[in-house]
């Protein structure tokens, strides 16, 4: 039985010492979570977030890590401005009562290119729910310039706004879902 536990120990201290679980702050001039949402069914509307933070933790041996991101919704950008601040205000997003959504998940599903999937919540509008975010690429390079690793992804994700208490348009006919597209580029702490 010693030997057991003494094997079973020595297996997880080897597995703790070959970890190389890194840290890396998400890069706000690449990183751009963007949007596609009905509008009476003749059109989508398509709008993205200007700044976003975030970081992320990444062990590129297990394919695990963790990821939490700050999105300010008062930089909600439709290419609209009487739209944007519509968004801002009372009837919508509410910014002066929720500034920020944010997103906390972990990775999953590993595959030869990276992790498949980010199993997390999402917290819009004073509500929490879980959004299971799909990794469409993602890779890990040193940076050219910054002689540190940067790792960049695509990401996809479809969830029912109304859930959040953002119901805007339901009465006249409006499709709750709301397409994510997220670009995120994150750089190695050093």
């Amino acid at each position: 039985m010693y030997r057991l536990i003494a094997g079973f120990l020595i297996v997880t201290l080897c597995n703790i010492a070959f970890a190389q679980e890194k840290t890396y702050t998400v890069d706000p001039d690449h990183t751009y979570p963007s949007f596609e949402a009905d509008h009476m069914g003749i059109s989508m509307w398509r709008g993205k977030l200007n700044k976003t933070t975030g970081s992320l933790t990444f062990d590129k041996a297990t394919g695990q890590g963790r990821v939490a991101v700050v999105m300010d919704l008062a930089s909600i950008d439709f290419g609209n401005n009487d739209l944007n601040e519509w968004a801002r205000g009372k009837d919508f997003f509410e910014t002066e009562k929720y500034p920020q959504a944010t997103y906390k998940g972990k990775f999953s599903g590993l595959t030869e290119q990276g992790p498949a999937r980010v199993q997390g919540e999402l917290t819009l509008h004073g509500v929490t729910r879980l959004v299971e975010l799909k990794i469409n690429s993602f890779k890990c390079i040193p940076h050219p310039m910054l002689k540190r690793e940067v790792c960049g992804a695509d990401v996809a994700a479809t969830f029912n706004r109304d859930d959040f208490g953002l119901s805007a348009g339901k009465d006249y006919g409006f499709n709750m879902d709301v397409h994510l597209q997220i670009q995120v580029e994150a750089i190695a702490d050093k």
